[in-house]
């Protein structure tokens, strides 16, 4: 045995005696163990199921660390999830995983339907946010002198930011049916290209969705918000494609080397946020009514069967086919800036893929061989069905899904695909991103905004923010490395990388 190795059997020794005297203070956790980056917390009571990590042991330090230091843990966080009524197998965590409300971000949580529950805080307030990647047939050199016009195109015409109203003002009834209708509604009315809602999680839409769930306070404050883009985390980027990993599937997502791409991220806006406030106080109600006992409050919740369950989800489907009606609008007017910028048709920017976090969606999935319908949370997690799944496109069924990994303004992002072992090990389920390492207050401590500028304008990238501490919140040295947590995503088998892609233009909120 060398003698890196001895030390890294030292080391995960301590880390197990260390985390078994957390056990004793907090009651809630037991030995961890190591796995292909997969960690587990066994469960004992009052777990109901085990907790699972995806990480490497430098990851598995970070979140003791966090344990014992800080209120604020992800690990006590996920172990809390595992107390809730009908949770099946595990509650789960990727790579990217950091502290949220009542949730870990970045992880995932499958409750029987019958039997379980559904939680705000595995939704989270920003309903159905999520991504979406645009091919264009630009390459790299196309693109060389007009990279400031382009900044400059999207700045303008992209309403982004805290606030932000956009070019779509709907009355009641229109927003309604949005509400209910999701993508298409945007598309009936001519903003996008019938043929992007195949590329859409869902076809951009999902069913049972009622308006009526959701407060009036809510819909006014949306009312203008269509077609924006939000702030903090939320951008437009213009990126190249820089390497290639796996051929068959980048053929199939009909992408290559030096390809432009046009990422976007952003979800439902005020409407979301609104939601969750609104049903705090209904879902903290229904907690205490079926006597529920949750080790956090933030872990409100309501069997799924029940009416407030009901109600909430209804209200989080409409949540939900608002973000997919903002990023269908959003799609449209980049669609337009790139076209005029770049002197190409609109109709040959096309989606490649939409996927979606902060989610609980009803699925069937197979638990101990037998198949069963479940309502997924992913809360900042992305869908990642594999191969042969009729919810994939038809396109890219051979291959698996499309999953979109953003970066941070000066860092990789990535094209990945969904697996087979990722359907049984997390419920299809994936990382959306790299991760926070530090808080945005003290990413704004550490950097300013005018310091970032200039030091990816140095490396080649164009940045601007329509937020004045966007770039300082949002410095690529506040996450963790993207590389990393998809290369452990990827060693562990929940994910295949197929492309990684560079940024050059980004615009943010």
């Amino acid at each position: 045995m060398s003698h890196n190795q001895t030390k890294d059997r030292a080391e995960e020794s301590a880390a197990t005696e260390k985390l078994d005297n957390l056990a004793v203070i907090t009651q809630t956790l037991s030995p961890i163990q190591s796995g292909k980056h997969c960690w587990e917390i066994a469960a004992r009571p009052p777990m109901r199921v085990p907790a699972r990590i995806f990480t490497d042991w430098e990851g598995m330090k970070g979140l003791l660390d966090d344990l014992e230091e800080k209120e604020w843990s992800a690990l006590r966080q996920l172990t809390n999830v595992t107390v809730l009524p009908g949770i099946v197998k595990a509650a789960l965590a990727m790579a990217d995983v950091h502290p949220g409300y009542g949730f870990p971000i970045g992880g995932v949580a499958a409750f029987d339907v019958e039997t379980g529950t559904v939680s705000l805080a595995g939704v989270g307030f920003d309903i159905n946010c999520g991504m979406r990647a645009l091919r264009t047939p630009l390459t790299r050199d196309q693109l060389i002198g007009k990279e400031q016009a382009l900044l400059e195109g999207l700045y303008a015409d992209i309403p982004a930011g805290l606030g932000s109203t956009g070019k779509l003002v709907l009355e009641q009834e229109e927003l309604d049916r949005i509400l209910t209708g999701g993508a298409p509604e945007i598309v009936a009315l001519g903003f996008g290209l019938p043929e992007d809602l195949e590329y859409i999680e869902e076809g951009g839409v999902i069913q049972a969705a009622d308006p009526e769930a959701v407060s009036a306070t809510a819909k006014k404050r949306q009312r203008k918000e269509v077609g924006t883009l939000g702030a903090g985390n939320h951008y437009v980027e213009v990126q190249v494609i820089d390497q290639i990993y796996d051929n068959s599937a980048a053929a199939a997502y009909g992408i290559s080397t030096d390809q432009i791409l046009v990422t976007f991220h952003t979800g439902s806006r005020a409407l979301g946020h609104q939601i969750g406030n609104d049903y705090q106080p209904i879902l903290e109600a229904a907690t205490k009514k079926y006597g529920i006992e949750v080790p956090d409050r933030e872990l409100i919740c309501a069997p799924i069967q029940s009416p407030e369950g009901q109600q909430y989800l209804r209200a989080v489907r409409a949540g939900a086919n608002c973000a997919f009606a903002n990023r269908q609008m959003l799609a449209h007017m980049i669609r337009q800036t790139i076209a005029r910028v770049m002197e190409i048709p609109e109709g040959e920017i096309e989606t490649l893929y939409e996927v979606c976090h902060n989610t609980a969606k009803q699925e069937r999935h197979v638990v101990d061989g037998v198949e069963r319908e479940l309502l997924v949370h992913r809360k900042g997690a992305t869908r990642a069905f594999g191969p042969g799944r009729p919810e994939v496109p038809e396109r890219y069924r051979g291959v698996g899904q499309p999953v979109l990994v953003g970066g941070t303004m000066g860092t990789m992002s990535y094209v990945l695909r969904g697996t087979a072992l990722g359907m049984v090990e997390t419920f299809g389920s994936a990382l959306h991103g790299a991760g926070r390492a530090m808080s945005r207050r003290q990413a704004g401590k550490q950097w300013r905004s005018d310091q970032i500028t200039r030091e990816l304008r140095d490396r080649g990238i164009l940045v601007r923010a329509h937020g004045r501490r966007s770039l300082a919140e949002e410095a690529p040295g506040a996450y963790k490395d993207a590389e990393r947590v998809v290369q452990i995503m990827a060693e562990a088998g929940i994910i295949a990388p197929v492309a990684r892609v560079r940024p050059l233009v980004c615009i943010k909120g």
